[in-house]
């Protein structure tokens, strides 16, 4: 009995590269909890925007001259807007010049603006952007708010939360992938009839040895490729018996994880060429049904 090398190595190729996919996903999900959050430069950025925020303000409440204060950070993802004179404001436009200007910066997608008053700190206004128009949370349109002293207070969502479900869902993702490719019921156990130890088949005057992959017509030898030699294994098993399109289909390329159509009359036409030489032997169409060995010896 021969010990079938090329089929252990197709399986040791399984295990490696399921392994591969696996510790690559931990080291991502790893990643994920361990990634900090924007570089300085990042949050240089985000400052520069909420100054644009706060002009694009002063302008909106009439007031060309004034000055907007120095971005205060309260916290890493939380910022105040300051001004030197009173402003007046519209929701609508401070809704719309906030997400205009914001959706340049990818790192801010999520936040939150209250508008509190600078005496008290009261909310005079606010809402929360979501990243999905259907999740924001947008009140009191169309309400213009008097003159005041005003700070406008930023939220934003912590990046880590950003980087942690984009790891977390690609991790899941290749998870996933090694289980449908790699880790699927019989992917690694079953081992093709083709592949199990048998005898020379004969059929008219060709011969078939599966295990070498070879026909030998006339003492000739003609090599067969993998997908040839399955074919062929199949239909030498039952010459002069209709095989259906579905179940070569099933037997051939269910075990890579996907069944091509064309394919199969690609290597039927291939298994004919190699066959020609004999007159004896021949693959024929049935029509509607699939295909048939003819032997008529």
């Amino acid at each position: 009995m021969r010990f079938d090398f090329k089929n252990l190595q197709d399986r040791k190729r399984r295990y490696i590269i399921g392994l591969t996919f696996l510790f690559l996903s931990i080291a991502l999900i790893g990643l994920a909890f361990s990634k900090e959050g924007r570089s300085s430069f990042d949050e240089a950025k985000t400052e520069i925007l909420l100054r644009k925020l706060g002009h694009q303000l002063l302008l909106q409440s009439g007031d060309s001259t004034s000055r907007v204060l120095p971005i205060e950070r309260i916290t890493t993802d939380q910022y105040r807007i300051r001004f030197e004179q009173h402003i007046t404001f519209q929701p609508d436009s401070l809704l719309n010049t906030a997400k205009d200007l914001l959706s340049e910066d990818p790192f801010t997608r999520h936040y939150i603006v209250n508008v509190l008053n600078c005496a008290t700190n009261a909310v005079a206004y606010g809402f929360a952007i979501a990243g999905d128009k259907e999740d924001d949370l947008v009140p009191c349109l169309g309400r213009e708010q008097p003159s005041g002293c005003f700070i406008i207070d930023i939220k934003f969502r912590p990046i880590e939360h950003e980087a942690k479900e984009m790891y977390i869902l690609g991790s899941l993702s290749a998870l996933a992938f090694i289980c449908f490719v790699v880790l699927r019921p019989g992917a690694l156990q079953k081992t093709p009839k083709y592949d199990q130890p048998t005898a020379v088949l004969n059929f008219g005057s060709v011969q078939f040895d599966p295990h070498e992959k070879q026909l030998r017509i006339n003492n000739e030898g003609i090599d067969l490729t993998r997908t040839e030699a399955r074919l062929m294994y199949i239909f030498a098993l039952s010459p002069n018996e209709t095989i259906t399109r579905s179940r070569l289909q099933k037997e051939i390329w269910e075990d890579e994880g996907v069944i091509v159509g064309r394919s199969l009359d690609m290597f039927i036409s291939k298994l004919r060429k190699k066959l020609e030489t004999v007159p004896d032997i021949n693959i024929v169409v049935v029509r509607g049904k699939g295909y048939k060995l003819e032997s008529r010896v």
